[in-house]
């Protein structure tokens, strides 16, 4: 059996599915299962603030974000019979960005706490989500303009459910432990030329209209905290212009080519009409 955390997310649900599609029996770790609305096949396990009270019994391996990262949760882990753990983890680490930056400190230090465990571990460190694009969502689905910062910032954007065929793979297969695994999408789009793929999927000529950074705030980012979002915006300011990152790891790891954005749009279209 494998323990999944995070499992309503984006990368935990497609990760669920991928596991049970293969035949692989799951316990999926939320904190309200009731409205999970998880697969049949998955047996639901409320995960509340008390990491330890979550029974790992007959789970070998253990898939983490880096929120739910505790010493206490590794230690009941471990304890229970969980021998390998793969983190959902981040690019930035390995980017040079600033060490102090808040979503460094948060992955860094869950990879800390993981290493220092005894338990085996893969690391998975994609760069930018293809999901990060349904903050437009509210926009287009009310008009033909996306306001938003650095039409020219560039990213290769990943497509979630390549994230979790990385994931199975490390989960199932031999070789992955003290691995860590760096993801990006195929393919570089500005964040123009994203809103302008999303137009297609729709049927619809969107339009992405630049704010000034200065002026991005609640409206733009309504869950960013306000000292995280200064660190965010001047993050994005780098990639201006600049080529990103590609990688071709998802082929590596599962002998299938990642998905470009336009494949992510076309997958999500409903989520900017509904």
């Amino acid at each position: 059996m494998i323990a999944v955390t995070g499992a309503t997310g984006n990368v935990g649900r497609a990760l669920v599915d991928r596991l049970l599609a293969a035949g692989v029996p799951v316990r999926a770790l939320t904190r309200d299962p009731e409205r999970a609305s998880l697969p049949r096949g998955a047996e639901v396990v409320l995960f509340g603030p008390d990491e330890s009270a979550v029974r790992f019994a007959g789970a070998r391996s253990l898939f983490l974000y880096a929120q739910a990262t505790s010493a206490a949760l590794l230690d009941a882990a471990r304890a229970q019979g969980v021998r390998h753990v793969v983190l959902l983890s981040s690019g930035i680490i390995h980017r040079g960005v600033d060490a102090t930056h808040p979503v460094h400190v948060l992955h860094d230090s869950a990879e800390r706490r993981i290493r220092a465990s005894g338990l085996a571990w893969t690391f998975l460190r994609p760069n930018a989500f293809a999901t990060n694009a349904l903050q437009w969502a509210p926009q287009i689905r009310t008009g033909n303009t996306v306001r938003g910062v650095f039409a020219d910032a560039r990213f290769a954007p990943v497509h979630e459910d390549d994230i979790a065929a990385v994931a199975e793979r490390a989960l199932l297969d031999e070789g992955h432990e003290a691995a860590v695994h760096h993801l990006t999408g195929p393919e570089a789009y500005s964040n123009a030329e994203q809103v302008a793929a999303i137009g297609a999927a729709v049927g619809r000529e969107l339009t992405f209209v630049e704010v000034d950074p200065r002026e991005a705030g609640a409206e733009l980012f309504p869950h960013v905290p306000a000292p995280m979002l200064e660190r965010m915006l001047s993050s994005f300011a780098q990639t201006v212009g600049v080529p990103p990152e590609i990688t071709a790891t998802v082929e590596e790891v599962t002998g299938t080519p990642g998905r470009a954005f336009t494949r992510w749009a076309r997958d999500h279209a409903a989520d900017f009409t509904a």
